[in-house]
């Protein structure tokens, strides 16, 4: 007698486990951080690598860990504040940004200047793209 399939649970592969990408970040996130903040290398690195997370996201080749049916209510609570703040970054950008009226990326450039923090954002933003690319 086989199981019934509702009960039946596709391993995942060992690629996609957490502690294996995080594995992957890790050097990647220190070479990441050996680039200047906001200079070109920096921002073509960005760039392939969401490239690569993109690709692998829309493959069907990575198992896909169910989304919740409808957004919980505290969500607008969260999307409210990065809204604002994505649209006073535009907005400053498309507006010019002055040494009195900086947009968000010039304040944060002076956090971004030791190689520790910069390699922490490397880190946090794959492992936070990570998570949105199994979606």
């Amino acid at each position: 007698m086989e199981p019934p399939e509702e009960l039946a649970v596709e391993r995942a592969r060992a690629w996609t486990r957490p502690y294996v990408m995080g594995a992957v970040f890790v050097p990647l996130s220190l070479l990441g951080g050996l680039f200047p903040s906001f200079s070109l290398a920096a921002n073509l690195y960005v760039l392939v690598l969401g490239a690569g997370l993109m690709i692998a996201g829309m493959s069907s080749r990575l198992p896909r860990i169910t989304a919740p049916e409808e957004l919980p209510t505290g969500v607008v609570w969260w999307l409210l504040p990065v809204g604002m703040l994505a649209v006073f970054e535009i907005a400053t950008y498309l507006l010019g940004s002055t040494h009195d009226f900086p947009t968000l990326s010039l304040l944060a450039d002076p956090l971004l200047e030791s190689y520790p923090v910069r390699s922490a954002t490397y880190f946090g933003w794959l492992t936070v793209f990570w998570g949105l690319v199994r979606r």
